[in-house]
C-alpha cells in the first residue's frame, strides 16, 4: 500500500490563519484579536529592522571566517520579535539555533548571541540573568526543558510563563509530543510557537505531516491550537499576548503555529536550489513582514523618513558593534576542552590532554 504525499496539504486551503494586516499592509481586522497601539507596533517594527541587520551582519561574518556557521532567520523576523516582546521580564524564552534575533530582542548582547557560532562555549551569555535558555541545535530537546522549567515554577508558586520556539521539523520529533502531553496533563504555563517555514532543512512539510495544520495537532493533547500568519507581527503579537496571559492565569499551555518562510539557505552549508524554486522564494519575498508593517505605519503617520533614517543609523551602529566584538579573538585555553568532560578525568582523556599540550609546545618552540 502506498500513500501519495507528493502534493502540498490540500486541507490547508480550509484553514484560515489569524491575520490583522495583509501582505500589502492593509488592515483586515479580526473578530477575536485587535491591533496593539501604534507605539507598540512601532517598537516591533524597529526590532525587526534591527534584527534583519543583525542577521545580515552574521551572514557576512561567516563569509569572512569569523563565524563557523549561521542559520539565517531572514523572513521570520515577525516570529522572532513577537515572541520576545510577548514575554514579561520574569518569563523565560527557550530558543532554537535559528532564533538569534529573538534572543537579541530579549535583551542579550548581540555579540554574546553570536559568539557560540564561532566556538565559544557555555552559551556565552548567562541564561539565568536574561531568562533565556541556551540556543539548541538538536531538534525539540529544548521543549522538554521548557516544560520542566514551567512546571517547576508552577510548583513553587512563581508567576512565570515559558515560551518555547521550534520549527516544523521539530514537530516530527518525539520530544515535541512528550512536551505537549506533559504540559497539557500538568497544566504547565507554556506557550509553544512553531515557526513553520516549510522545510526541515530540505524536507518539505508535505513529507512530514498531512494534518490540516500543525496547530491542529494540539487537539490530540487537549491543548488549544492557533494558526497565525507568521509574517504579520501584529497578528502574532495579539495571539502570543493572549496565550501568555492565559498561561499566567492558570489556563495551561497553548500551541501556536506561525505560517512563515525561510528566505535564505538553511545555513551557509546548504544549497536550497536543490529542493525549492526561485519562484517559490519570490512569492514569499512579496510577503515580507517588515515591508508589511512599514506600509501600515506610514499610512497611519506613525513612521516617516526621519524616523527611518534614525533607525537605519541605529542598525549600522549595531552591525559595527557586532563586527568589532566578533573580530576580537578571545583568549584560548586549550585545557578547557578536557576540564568538564568527566568529574574525574579518565586515563584516555588525560592522555589526549597531554598529547595536545605537547603539540602546542612544539608549535611554540618552532616560532
Amino acid at each position: 500500500m502506498s500513500v501519495d504525499t507528493s502534493a502540498d496539504r490540500s486541507a490547508d486551503a480550509a484553514v484560515d490563519p489569524v491575520r490583522l494586516l495583509d501582505a500589502e499592509g492593509r488592515l483586515v481586522g479580526h473578530e477575536r484579536y485587535g491591533l496593539l497601539p501604534l507605539p507598540d507596533l512601532l517598537e516591533r517594527y524597529q526590532a525587526m529592522v534591527l534584527g534583519r541587520r543583525l542577521d545580515d551582519q552574521a551572514g557576512a561574518l561567516v563569509r569572512q571566517g569569523r563565524l563557523a556557521v549561521y542559520p539565517s532567520s531572514h523572513g521570520q523576523e515577525a516570529c522572532q520579535v513577537a515572541a520576545a516582546l510577548a514575554l514579561r521580564p520574569g518569563d523565560w524564552l527557550f530558543p532554537t539555533y535559528r532564533d538569534s534575533v529573538a534572543v537579541a530582542t530579549r535583551g542579550v548582547d548581540p555579540v554574546d548571541v553570536l559568539a557560540w557560532l564561532r566556538g565559544d562555549w557555555h552559551s556565552v551569555y548567562d541564561p539565568v540573568t536574561h531568562h533565556v535558555a541556551p540556543q539548541t541545535t538538536p531538534l525539540a530537546t529544548q521543549l522538554l526543558h521548557a516544560v520542566g522549567v514551567a512546571h517547576a515554577a508552577r510548583l513553587k508558586g512563581e508567576d512565570t510563563v515559558v515560551l518555547a520556539l521550534c520549527g516544523d521539523g521539530a514537530t516530527s520529533e518525539g520530544d515535541f509530543h512528550e512536551a505537549l502531553n506533559f504540559a497539557a496533563v500538568f497544566g504547565a504555563p507554556v506557550v509553544f510557537l512553531v515557526q513553520n517555514n516549510k522545510y526541515a532543512i530540505s524536507v518539505p512539510l508535505s513529507r512530514q505531516s498531512v494534518a490540516p495544520s500543525l496547530a491542529s495537532k494540539g487537539v490530540g493533547y487537549g491543548v488549544p491550537g492557533i494558526l497565525v500568519d507568521g509574517n504579520d507581527v501584529a497578528a502574532l503579537s495579539a495571539v502570543l499576548g493572549e496565550a501568555v496571559s492565559r498561561a499566567a492565569s492558570g489556563g495551561g499551555p497553548t500551541l501556536v503555529e506561525a505560517d512563515t518562510y525561510r528566505i535564505q539557505a538553511h545555513t551557509n552549508a546548504d544549497d536550497p536550489t536543490r529542493y525549492r524554486t526561485e519562484a517559490e522564494v519570490h512569492e514569499w519575498v512579496l510577503r515580507d513582514p517588515i515591508s508589511r508593517l512599514r506600509t501600515y505605519l506610514r499610512a497611519q503617520g506613525a513612521l516617516d523618513d526621519s524616523t527611518e533614517e534614525e533607525l537605519a543609523a541605529r542598525a549600522e551602529e549595531l552591525a559595527a558593534t557586532v563586527r568589532a566584538g566578533l573580530n576580537r579573538t578571545p583568549p584560548s585555553e586549550p585545557d578547557e576542552l578536557f576540564t568538564h568532560v568527566y568529574a574525574s578525568p579518565t586515563p584516555q582523556l588525560l592522555a589526549q590532554r597531554d598529547l595536545l599540550r605537547a603539540e602546542l609546545a612544539a608549535e611554540e618552540g618552532d616560532r
